[in-house]
């Protein structure tokens, strides 16, 4: 039996390796010409397509999708004007009755996952210690129902739009079970980290009374970081690439929250684009970890908020 050399054994390894890399500067290039035509990909796909707010989500579970996902789906749906923001995978088409539709072009998402080597496992359990993961990172394919036909009638619908005041009260849900100590008054919307407030303008101060969500959500989502709750580095000097990375966690933060909640997005800080762009264009993994973190940020609030009304979504 033919043994590989050790160059082509080189070779096999790092073929997933230049796949994964390849994928991190894929996403982020897109990612970057979307900012530089000055397209906010968190903004956008309520631009298009007449689909309401709300998150991506598998039209099979009903999970919504979450981190990178959520801005790969939503430029998915704002680039072809799709109503929906419901996914299937093709076997997930066909067990719900129906097929991919010929020629339809699928979106590819990735998951996220760490192992194990088995060496390194055997290692750890020898030595009492505990076993080292690697991060890996998937691609798979979705496609949109509106690329679908014979789908069973019974799939998660998509939610409908919601009121501006059946809006507020889950937005005040979502402020009142975080804990966070929540001030109003003054002209400026902030977070200060070292004494972990958050600091808002009276809801009167802004034209439209969903804006004072989106503008809490904001602050809210950069309070999530503070050492007793998701632990960020937050403590950042101005004008500097980490706080421009907090910045970016926080647009998407409130953006998702805001789709969750039925509010359609804002840009709070677009004067920080080049800042953004200038991050992203030096890592190709920046926005993968920015989106991750506002995810875990959103799902935060989102959890304290189902806590506090007993259980509901």
């Amino acid at each position: 039996m033919h043994q590989p050399s050790r160059r082509s054994d080189r070779r096999t390894r790092a073929a997933p390796r230049a796949a994964r890399a390849d994928l991190y500067e894929d996403v982020t290039r897109r990612i970057i010409a979307q900012l530089e035509a000055g397209r906010v990909p968190w903004v956008r796909p309520w631009e298009a397509g007449g689909v309401a707010p709300g998150l991506p989500r598998n039209a099979l579970t009903g999970r919504p999708y979450s981190g990178i996902n959520v801005l790969i789906l939503w430029s998915a749906v704002a680039e072809n004007g799709w109503p929906s923001q419901a996914w299937l995978t093709f076997r997930q088409a066909l067990a719900a009755g129906g097929s991919v539709r010929k020629g339809a072009r699928g979106t590819c998402v990735v998951y996220a996952d760490r192992f194990t080597p088995e060496a390194e496992a055997e290692k750890a359990q020898a030595r009492g210690e505990e076993a080292k993961t690697i991060a890996f990172l998937k691609r798979f394919t979705v496609f949109n129902v509106e690329q679908c036909e014979g789908l069973r009638a019974d799939l998660a619908p998509d939610p409908a739009p919601l009121a501006d005041d059946e809006i507020v009260p889950h937005a005040e849900v979502v402020i009142a079970a975080s804990g966070i100590d929540v001030r109003i008054g003054g002209s400026r919307a902030f977070y200060a980290p070292g004494e972990d407030f958050v600091q808002l303008p009276p809801r009167h101060a802004f034209r439209e009374c969903v804006n004072f969500y989106s503008v809490a959500l904001h602050e809210l989502t950069h309070a999530t970081g503070h050492k007793t709750r998701l632990d960020r580095q937050i403590l950042n000097s101005f004008g500097s690439k980490d706080y421009a990375r907090e910045e970016l966690v926080a647009e998407m933060g409130s953006a998702f929250l805001c789709a969750a909640l039925g509010i359609a997005p804002t840009v709070r800080h677009a004067d920080y684009l080049g800042a953004w762009l200038d991050v992203l264009r030096a890592d190709n993994r920046a926005i993968f970890r920015a989106a991750s973190a506002a995810s875990k940020a959103a799902d935060w609030l989102l959890a304290r908020r189902a806590d506090s009304e007993g259980g509901a979504v």
